[in-house]
C-alpha cells in the first residue's frame, strides 16, 4: 500500500511553491506512473509479487521501468512511500542465470546496471526485508562480478564505458563522436550518423566520472549488505577505496577545485581529461563519500549552475554550439540530475545552493504541471535538446523528475537516513522558508510527523512525543511502532 505524506512550510509564499510541487510528485510516482506488471515480460527473476501486481514505469513515453529508472524511483523515494511496489520494480529487472543465481539484466546498456546496487541496499535499509536482502545481495554481487570481467581497467584503476544515464551521443564531447564505422569521418558540428552512444567507438571504452562513483558506492553497498548478513565485506570495502583512489587520482582538478568529467582511452584525445562538469557524477562523488568534507562544500560552492538549475554536463560542446543549441545531454537540464545534486548540496550544509535548486524544480513544475523529462537551462521551456541533427522530445510525466523532487524534500530538507538500526534525521532547513512538517510518514510499523522549526542544519533541540531526547541527534528506532511525533529545533549553519 502507498504511503502517502503531507507537506505544509509556515511561510505562505514559500508553501505555494513547495507543496503543489510535492503533491504533484506524489501523484506522478504513486497514481501515474504505479502501473499493471506484466510477470510474463518481466517475472524473469521469479521474485515477483502477483498480490502487489504492479510496479513503477520509467514516465508516460517510455511503458517499461528500465534498469537505471527502476533503481533510481525505487532509491529516490519509491522504497520509502510504497515498497512493495518499489520491490517489484527492483525485481522486474533482474534475470535468473542457469544456474538459479540472480544477476541485473543483461541489455545493450550494460553500464546502467550498477546504480540497482545502492538502491538495493538503499530498499532494505528503509523496510528491514532480510528476504529481500539476501537475494539481491546475490544480484548484485554476481552482477558487479560481470562487469569487472568485463570493463576493469587494470591500467586506469577504473571500470570504462559511457556516463551515468547518457546513451544518446549528444552526452559527449566533441573528441569521443565519431562514424559509426569507426573512422572518425564526419562534419564537426553534428554528432554522426547514430545517437547512440555505442555506436561511436572511442565513447564505449571511456572513462567516466559519474560510472565510477557510482561503481564506488555499490562496493560499498556491497560491503554493507555481506555484513548485514554475517559475511566479510572487507574485499568489496577495500576495493570501494582502491577506486575512490583511482578517482581522485584520474578526475580531481587541483587547479580548478574540481572534478573533470570523462578520459577517453582512444581517438584523437586518449588519455586527456575533458574538463566538463558533469553534474551527476558530482553529486555521486560526495553522496557516496569519495570527497571529505571540506572538498564537499567546495565542490557545491564552485559549481556552475544555470538559472533553471544544475545541467547534465556544462558548457556547450562546440557542436552545439555551432547549432545555436543545447544538446539532449549537454548543457540542459535535468531534473534527475537536480534531484542528485541537491541531496548533495544538503549533506554539505550549503543552504544557498539546496534552496535554490528545489525551488528551480519546483518553478519547472509549476510552468506545466507536470514532471517533464528535460528542460532548458535558460529559459525553464519543455526542451528535448539537439541531437543527430533534430530537437528531440522531452517526455511528460517522467517519473524520476517527480521522484527527484521527493528525494530533494525527504532526504535534503528533513535529512531521512535510514541505517539498519533505524532512522537517522540530519534536516537543512533555508532561512526564509519558516517551520516545515512532514505527516503521514511512514517508516516500518510507525507513522511519524516531523516538525522542524528555526533554520540551518544544526539540530539544537529534540523531541518525541514532547519529551526531549539528546541534544544533537534525531533518531527513530527500527523497532518502533504506531503514531508519533518528532519536533526538531535548528540554528544556524
Amino acid at each position: 500500500m502507498a504511503r502517502i505524506p503531507a507537506l505544509q512550510l509556515e511561510n505562505p509564499e514559500t508553501q505555494a511553491l513547495l507543496g503543489p510541487a510535492y503533491a504533484g510528485a506524489l501523484t506522478n510516482l504513486l497514481v501515474t506512473n504505479t502501473v499493471p506488471c506484466d510477470p510474463d515480460v518481466y517475472g524473469g527473476s521469479g521474485l515477483l509479487d502477483p498480490a502487489v501486481g504492479t510496479f513503477f514505469r520509467a514516465g508516460g513515453g517510455y511503458e517499461q521501468p528500465w534498469t537505471r529508472d527502476a533503481a533510481v524511483n525505487s532509491w529516490n523515494a519509491g522504497s520509502l512511500l510504497a515498497a512493495d511496489v518499489a520491490r517489484n520494480t527492483l525485481w522486474a529487472v533482474v534475470t535468473r542465470q542457469d544456474d538459479g543465481g540472480l544477476v541485473v539484466q543483461q541489455d545493450d546498456q550494460w553500464w546502467d546496471q550498477v546504480v540497482w546496487v545502492p538502491a538495493a541496499w538503499h530498499h532494505y535499509l528503509v523496510t528491514g526485508d532480510r528476504d529481500f536482502l539476501r537475494d539481491a545481495y546475490d544480484a548484485a554481487a554476481r552482477t558487479v562480478a560481470l562487469r569487472e570481467a568485463g570493463q576493469w581497467s587494470a591500467e586506469h584503476g577504473l571500470f570504462t564505458g559511457p556516463s551515468f544515464f547518457n546513451d544518446g551521443i549528444a552526452g559527449y564531447p566533441d573528441p569521443l563522436v565519431g562514424a559509426a564505422d569507426g573512422s572518425g569521418d564526419r562534419d564537426s558540428a553534428d554528432d554522426g550518423a547514430s545517437s547512440f552512444v555505442l555506436d561511436h567507438p572511442a565513447a564505449v571504452t571511456q572513462l567516466a566520472l559519474s560510472t565510477n562513483a557510482l561503481y564506488a558506492g555499490a562496493y560499498t553497498a556491497l560491503a554493507a549488505m555481506a555484513e548485514e548478513l554475517g559475511r566479510s565485506g572487507q574485499d568489496h570495502a577495500r576495493r570501494a577505496a582502491r577506486l575512490t583512489e583511482s578517482v581522485e587520482a584520474h578526475f580531481w582538478q587541483p587547479g580548478r577545485g574540481r572534478y573533470g568529467y570523462t578520459i577517453p582511452t582512444e581517438g584523437p584525445a586518449a588519455g586527456e581529461l575533458q574538463d566538463y562538469q558533469e553534474g551527476a557524477g558530482l553529486a555521486f562523488v560526495l553522496l557516496f563519500g569519495l570527497a571529505d568534507r571540506d572538498r564537499a562544500r567546495a565542490v557545491v560552492a564552485g559549481a556552475d549552475v544555470s538559472p533553471h538549475g544544475i545541467t547534465d554536463v556544462h558548457p556547450r560542446f562546440g557542436r552545439y554550439a555551432a547549432a545555436g543549441h543545447a544538446g539532449r545531454h549537454n548543457d540542459i537540464v535535468w531534473p534527475v540530475v537536480q534531484g542528485f545534486w541537491a541531496d548533495a548540496a544538503a549533506r554539505t550544509g550549503d543552504q544557498a545552493a539546496f534552496a535554490a535548486e528545489v525551488t528551480s524544480l519546483a518553478r519547472l513544475f509549476h510552468g506545466t504541471g507536470s514532471y517533464y523529462e528535460i528542460y532548458d537551462a535558460a529559459t525553464g521551456a519543455v526542451d528535448g535538446g539537439y541531437q543527430t541533427g533534430r530537437v528531440w522530445d522531452s517526455e511528460p510525466e517522467q517519473t524520476w523528475s517527480a521522484s527527484a523532487f521527493l528525494r530533494m524534500v525527504h532526504g535534503g530538507l528533513f535529512g531521512l537516513r535510514p541505517t539498519p538500526a533505524g532512522l537517522d534525521l540530519a534536516p537543512l532547513l533555508p532561512q526564509g522558508w519558516g517551520g516545515a512538517t512532514l505527516s503521514g510518514l511512514r517508516y516500518r510499523d510507525a507513522e511519524l510527523t516531523v516538525r522542524l522549526s528555526g533554520s540551518g542544519g544544526r539540530v539544537a533541540a529534540v523531541t518525541l512525543d514532547g519529551v526531549p531526547r539528546e541534544p544533537g541527534v534525531v533518531h527513530v528506532p527500527a523497532d518502533l511502532t504506531g503514531a508519533h511525533t518528532l519536533d526538531v529545533t535548528l540554528a544556524g549553519a
